[in-house]
């Protein structure tokens, strides 16, 4: 085993893996929660099917698909919530998530990663408060 380089040995390998499994674990998590989100939103104000959430699981496309998801959830809350005239929801998290698509993007960047990689963090918790908030408002039945 001398031989192998440090990041070879076996129990390297299976710290790395395990936070792997993790990862993709919470990644799932996530997920779902977008898309339970999505599934609420009633079908003719959806701006996206929400099956398609689940492309953000692909390796380096979700960094392109972050742009397309996050602001059309909140364009599809919005058109649900001007359909019923509700104007108290403001513009129902767009800037979170556009925000988040970009440090997330940015994250990328050597140097400037780790400061963009903590802002995405919180945008993401922020933005997905935002939308349990607005699922939580609209009616099962709707």
């Amino acid at each position: 085993m001398e031989h192998l380089p440090q990041l070879l040995r076996p129990a390297h390998l299976l710290i790395f893996f395990w936070f792997f499994v993790f990862g993709f674990a919470v990644n799932i998590v996530l997920i779902f929660l977008l898309s339970t989100a999505f599934t609420r939103i009633p079908r003719g104000f959806r701006k996206l099917e929400p099956s398609l959430v689940w492309l953000l699981l692909i390796p380096c496309f979700n960094l392109v698909w972050n742009f397309f998801v996050f602001p059309r959830m909140s364009e599809s809350f919005k058109a649900y919530f001007d359909s019923i005239g509700d104007t108290s929801v403001g513009n129902c998290g767009r800037d979170l998530g556009l925000g988040y698509a970009i440090c997330t993007a940015a994250s990328m960047i050597p140097v400037v990663g780790c400061l963009t990689g903590i802002a995405s963090l919180v945008l993401f918790i922020l933005f997905l408060v935002k939308a349990n908030e607005l699922k939580n408002r609209i009616p099962m039945t709707a």
